[in-house]
């Protein structure tokens, strides 16, 4: 995204404010995650902690207990959220505290209730009758640790009675949990939200710090073969353009080979081939080939596409 990755975008927001030690919970490909930390971040302090079920965030949490026991405060942040907040201030706080930002259509959310003191009093996942508009961006400041692995743990035991573990577990219920406890959230308001779990906010969010890229710093002029280059784009060494129109708002990952193509408002992966397509908000997974196209798509890794 924009050169870069949501992952590195989050970990250097981190890192700015002074955190030094992650848990990183990884699953499906999780390898590749393990190799790009590495290489990024050789002196990053980091735990890997693999999920092999996908059992909800909940879960993902509970997985790192071993990882974080000893400690009396936990940041939690989703792989998938881009914020615009302040990260020293929020740490400063005296008790605990949820992300949130109102949105038109909370179903789809795990939604925060507040009382006039933006005090949180009760959180729900994916509501079908929300009592409030207020979404949870995934963004958790937790203060009292041993009393969230109990209560997912206490969670956990519900789920499982029985012996047979079934279903997946959310975040959300620990938390409210805690609450139930007595335990004090209060909710913190961030300035835009980028959740880039869904295809269409993941490319909205690529051309918004496309944008702000090229005004902070006029991007490099790209040099291909009887290529049109139509900015903001971001380009990785080593790619091969040829007969092709680029842009606006693409993001090219390394050593991509196109070839009279036009591609615009999208996000192509590494070591990817396109010869003869047509895209428009797509996304392109790394090791894909695709020739004789027209389309929006979404692509994952080492995928191949022939309709020559």
């Amino acid at each position: 995204m924009a050169g870069r990755t949501i992952l590195s975008v989050i970990i250097d927001q981190l890192l700015e404010a002074g955190i030094d030690d992650f848990v990183f919970v990884i699953g499906y490909l999780g390898e590749k995650i393990q190799r790009y930390i590495a290489k990024t971040y050789p002196n990053l302090k980091y735990t890997l902690v693999t999920q092999t079920d996908r059992r909800g965030t909940g879960h993902a949490i509970w997985l790192t207990r071993d990882a974080v026991k000893d400690e009396d405060e936990l940041l939690i942040v989703l792989g998938d959220t881009i914020c615009d907040y302040s990260l020293p201030n929020l740490l400063k706080s005296e008790h605990s505290m949820i992300g949130v930002k109102r949105v038109d259509d909370p179903r789809s959310f795990g939604v925060a209730e507040l009382n006039e003191d933006d005090r949180v009093i009760r959180v729900v996942e994916k509501p079908l009758i929300p009592k409030s508009n207020m979404a949870m961006v995934g963004i958790y400041y937790i203060k009292e640790t041993s009393l969230l692995f109990e209560a997912l743990n206490s969670h956990l035991n519900n789920l499982t009675e029985g012996g047979d573990e079934v279903g997946e577990y959310h975040l959300t219920n620990g938390l409210q949990q805690m609450l139930e406890r007595g335990v004090r959230f209060d909710a913190f308001r961030v300035t835009n939200w980028f959740d880039c779990g869904k295809k269409e906010t993941l490319l909205s969010t690529n051309a918004t710090l496309l944008r702000a890229l090229e005004e902070n710093s006029p991007m490099k002029e790209h040099q291909h073969e009887s290529a049109v280059i139509i900015p903001p784009v971001s380009i990785a060494e080593g790619c091969v353009i040829r007969n092709s129109i680029i842009g606006p708002n693409v993001t090219i990952g390394e050593h991509t080979t196109i070839q009279s193509s036009i591609i615009k408002d999208s996000i192509l992966g590494s070591y990817a081939m396109l010869e003869e397509v047509v895209l428009h908000s797509s996304i392109i997974g790394s090791d894909a080939f695709i020739r004789g196209l027209s389309q929006s798509l979404n692509i994952g890794d080492n995928t191949e596409i022939d309709l020559g």
